[in-house]
């Protein structure tokens, strides 16, 4: 049986500089994702925080690697997933002239929770989110033209 995993990938008209970015620090990933507490770094814990801004933590977990510019690792759970961690890579390429920006979300197997619904919840979370951090980073090249 193959391993259940999300795999996504999305062209950005950014260099992979503006792309970590994106990815890691607090202000940026409110704009497409959730507010963070802290910068996504390696060995640091995290949450990410309700878009309602009542403070409440939605998903958490730990970086486990941070090579800026090219790969982000860290694990991710939240409450539908009872806490089981999961584990989210993000692979960013120099294309062209912009980056080509790769997603696994893995680590499903064991989860106290129906594995092919929570890939399914999971896959058309990602679609909405990578649509947001498009239209983010596009409209960002747009205030520098």
């Amino acid at each position: 049986m193959t391993e259940a995993r999300i795999e996504k990938s999305v062209f950005l008209k950014a260099s992979p500089d503006r792309v970590w970015d994106y990815l890691t620090r607090p202000e940026l990933l409110a704009r497409w994702f959730h507010p963070a507490d802290t910068e996504l770094v390696t060995d640091a814990a995290y949450s990410l925080l309700s878009n309602s801004g009542d403070g409440s933590r939605v998903c958490w977990g730990e970086v486990l690697e941070a090579d800026p510019h090219n790969r982000l690792v860290y694990s991710f759970t939240h409450k539908w997933l009872d806490g089981h961690l999961t584990r989210v890579e993000w692979t960013l390429t120099a294309v062209a002239e912009g980056t080509l920006l790769k997603l696994v979300h893995d680590g499903f197997e064991g989860a106290r929770v129906d594995v092919f619904d929570s890939l399914c919840d999971h896959d058309a979370g990602w679609d909405e989110h990578f649509a947001k951090l498009r239209d983010q980073v596009l409209a960002a090249d747009l205030a520098t033209v």
